[in-house]
């Protein structure tokens, strides 16, 4: 059990730390646009300074106390930990990864960014220890409103990129291929990442995951 349990947090600390890496990447070619909350983030912070990272951190937080107001639920450790970590992370590789002054080299950094930030969603969302506060936000009001968890989350994701275009985030071609391209990568990354999980554990019943 104690091995099962290492691995499960193994792959979930593991998961924020690659999704983290591909949203950096994404934001050093934005001149392509970059994700929805990214660009809110990324406006936040053009705006009125602190880092992109604490943006993240800032506004997951409330998100969370939202969510835990209206569910009258406390979130998982997972939850709190998403928050914190994915924004630190972020902050460490934007200040780790280059910038890239030519259009080729930010296409290229971006659509990598993309594929590793899908395998990064698969990763740590594959131990099962505790959903983000976007798609915890996602998932009430889509309980809420009776609304399809993809049309709610494409609602969120265009209010969301509203709101960071009017303070000026960069928003374009890229946040368009990221809300179209990201979930299909995504369902096919979440079963690879799985299997991987349960090969690595040994011999263990899923149910012990999902």
């Amino acid at each position: 059990m104690r091995k099962i349990l290492m691995w499960r947090w193994t792959f979930f600390i593991g998961g924020m730390m690659f999704l983290s890496l591909g949203i950096s990447m994404t934001i050093k070619g934005q001149r392509l646009g970059i994700g929805p909350w990214d660009v809110l983030h990324v406006g936040l912070y053009e705006n009125f300074g602190l880092t992109i990272g604490t943006w993240g951190i800032i506004t997951g937080f409330l998100i969370i106390v939202g969510t835990t107001i209206f569910t009258k639920e406390w979130p998982k450790i997972g939850t709190w930990l998403n928050m914190v970590l994915i924004g630190v992370f972020i902050d460490l590789f934007n200040w780790l990864l280059p910038d890239f002054a030519t259009l080729t080299g930010q296409i290229i950094i971006f659509i990598l960014g993309v594929i590793v930030i899908s395998y990064g969603i698969g990763i740590y969302v594959s131990p099962n220890i505790g959903a983000g506060p976007r798609d915890s936000l996602m998932l009430l009001f889509a309980e809420k409103f009776n609304i399809s968890i993809k049309k709610i989350r494409t609602i969120i994701e265009v209010v969301v990129a509203l709101a960071g275009w009017l303070l000026g985030g960069p928003v374009g071609i890229g946040t368009v291929f990221i809300a179209l391209f990201i979930g299909q990568i995504v369902h096919y990354a979440l079963p690879q990442t799985r299997r991987l999980l349960l090969k690595v554990m040994g011999e263990v019943e899923e149910k012990v995951l999902f």
